[in-house]
């Protein structure tokens, strides 16, 4: 959370092509907005905001239990770093700064409040899993790409890619997948496997025609192979 649309971007692109699914906001406001719509592993926060002041939004964050929270600022005042120390943030970036120090300290961050939680899965961060370059929100049944927008996605292809990321690295039968993941509702064109997952790799996998997250185990099924790329 920045008031510079420049550097927000800056972050933004730079912490996507490293594998985390990053939401630019520019202020309070639309941090709490996010919160209530999705989980946030880790908030980066401006000190030098506008109106509310990063200090003030990383107490009230605090609260609310193991976030990550790196504050970020151009005043190098000894005195701010402790104060942001003491409200609860886990790290201090001071501008300018190399955006290769901000991703250590973003998986240094992400990796202790991670062993705080307990998460035994890398693929694993809260309510959220990652499938190839999205990532499925389980409790609001939503698909999002790694840059935060929405990715559109039908209760069927939830409920499969739901009962994939329940069960990773195990091979289910067509069979299989229609047990589990099929809704009474649903008609027989919906119930085809094979019509889904060629939906779902449309929009999960880097190139649908090479399969990397949901893969094709011949005369066996399919499998959900989650990502091996450390995110934290």
């Amino acid at each position: 959370m920045d008031d510079e649309p420049d550097l927000r971007a800056v972050v933004q692109s730079y912490l996507t092509r490293h594998g985390f699914a990053v939401t630019a906001v520019d202020g309070g406001g639309a941090l709490r907005a996010l919160m209530a719509e999705r989980p946030v592993d880790l908030a980066i926060l401006d000190i030098n905001m506008p109106g509310e002041d990063g200090l003030s939004i990383a107490r009230d964050l605090r609260r609310l239990g193991p976030i990550g929270i790196i504050m970020l600022t151009a005043n190098s005042d000894r005195v701010d770093k402790v104060v942001g120390l003491e409200v609860g943030a886990d790290d201090y970036v001071t501008k300018p700064f190399d955006p290769r120090e901000l991703l250590a300290r973003v998986r240094t961050v992400l990796r202790r409040s991670s062993g705080h939680r307990g998460e035994g899965s890398p693929a694993t961060l809260g309510s959220e899993v990652q499938v190839g370059r999205c990532r499925l929100n389980i409790d609001s049944r939503k698909l999002f790409a790694l840059d935060g927008r929405e990715v559109p996605l039908t209760a069927g292809e939830f409920d499969l890619l739901r009962t994939f990321v329940e069960r990773p690295d195990r091979v289910m039968s067509r069979d299989q997948l229609l047990e589990l993941a099929h809704r009474k509702e649903a008609d027989v064109f919906d119930r085809s496997v094979d019509t889904r997952i060629a939906r779902i790799r449309q929009k999960v996998e880097v190139d649908p025609k090479h399969p990397a997250a949901i893969k094709t185990v011949r005369s066996a099924g399919y499998v959900f192979v989650p990502s091996r790329q450390e995110l934290a």
